[in-house]
């Protein structure tokens, strides 16, 4: 079996898994009883802040097990790698409003480093193209889940 294809095949059944919750959560947002759109939104703030963190878990792993980087790139990849945990942090403890436009931020932004730093782990190109379109559909429902708190409420 080639394992390259069954990596590739399970993180993208994986990573699309990964969006249910989010759309789910952002749709529910428009179409349950006023009475429990807080559960919603403050469910879909939670999930959006434990993906972020685990965004960040991704370092760690790739520049522990990469023996191609530097020190110097180690110890980037590294302090990169706790970044996101402390930005969602940040989003966990502010009023939902800004804590939703912190983690859709979080997200972007862990998006862009991303796309530099998976160079020096020489992971395929397929897997930041993976990325993108999950950071897409992410920050969408974040969007849809903000907008759904404002108008409903």
């Amino acid at each position: 079996m080639n394992t390259n294809f069954f990596n590739k095949r399970l993180a993208h059944l994986l990573g699309f898994a990964g969006l249910i919750p989010f759309v789910l959560l952002s749709l529910s947002c428009w179409i349950v009883h006023p009475d429990w759109l807080g559960f919603m939104i403050k469910g879909q703030l939670a999930y959006g802040i434990a993906i972020l963190s685990f965004l960040g878990g991704i370092h760690w792993g790739a520049a522990l097990c990469c023996n191609l980087l530097s020190i110097d790139q180690t110890k980037r990849a590294l302090i990169w790698g706790v970044t996101p945990s402390l930005i969602a942090l940040v989003a966990s403890r502010m009023i939902i409003g800004v804590g939703f436009a912190v983690l859709m931020a979080g997200f972007i932004v862990a998006y862009q480093i991303d796309k530099r730093l998976y160079r020096w782990y020489d992971i395929p190109d397929w897997f930041i193209s993976l990325r993108f379109k999950l950071t897409c559909v992410v920050v969408a429902a974040l969007t849809l889940t903000f907008l759904a708190a404002n108008v409903r409420s």
